[in-house]
């Protein structure tokens, strides 16, 4: 089953995770308007330190595979066609990695 993953920021200014159910969420129910898509490669040993979402995101996994990690040490894994909504625009934001033999390619889309 596709995991379609929420990472915010919660009172503490840490990010967190939520998965959400596509059946019900009303983040995933209602209409969002989106301004663009990009789609991002990122290669083999890839690894961005600890970063905020630069604005409110889908980043849906196309090939490859990547960890994005937590304040507290969870680590999520995204596989193709898993789903993050990067939502944690504040706080000290998340790490992300490409993990495996080939390069990572998402799908960005900005809301």
């Amino acid at each position: 089953m596709v995991a379609i993953i929420r990472v915010f920021t919660g009172e503490d200014g840490e990010s967190h995770f939520e998965e959400l159910d596509p059946t019900s969420h009303p983040i995933l129910r209602s209409a969002q308007p989106t301004v663009e898509i990009e789609f991002k490669p990122m290669p083999v040993g890839y690894f961005n330190d600890w970063h905020t979402a630069p604005r409110r995101q889908y980043v849906i996994s196309l090939s490859g595979e990547a960890e994005v990690g937590i304040g507290d040490g969870t680590v999520r894994r995204f596989r193709p066609g898993d789903v993050l909504l990067a939502d944690d625009l504040t706080g000290r934001g998340h790490t992300m990695r490409t993990i495996g033999n080939q390069p990572y390619l998402t799908a960005q889309v900005r809301l």
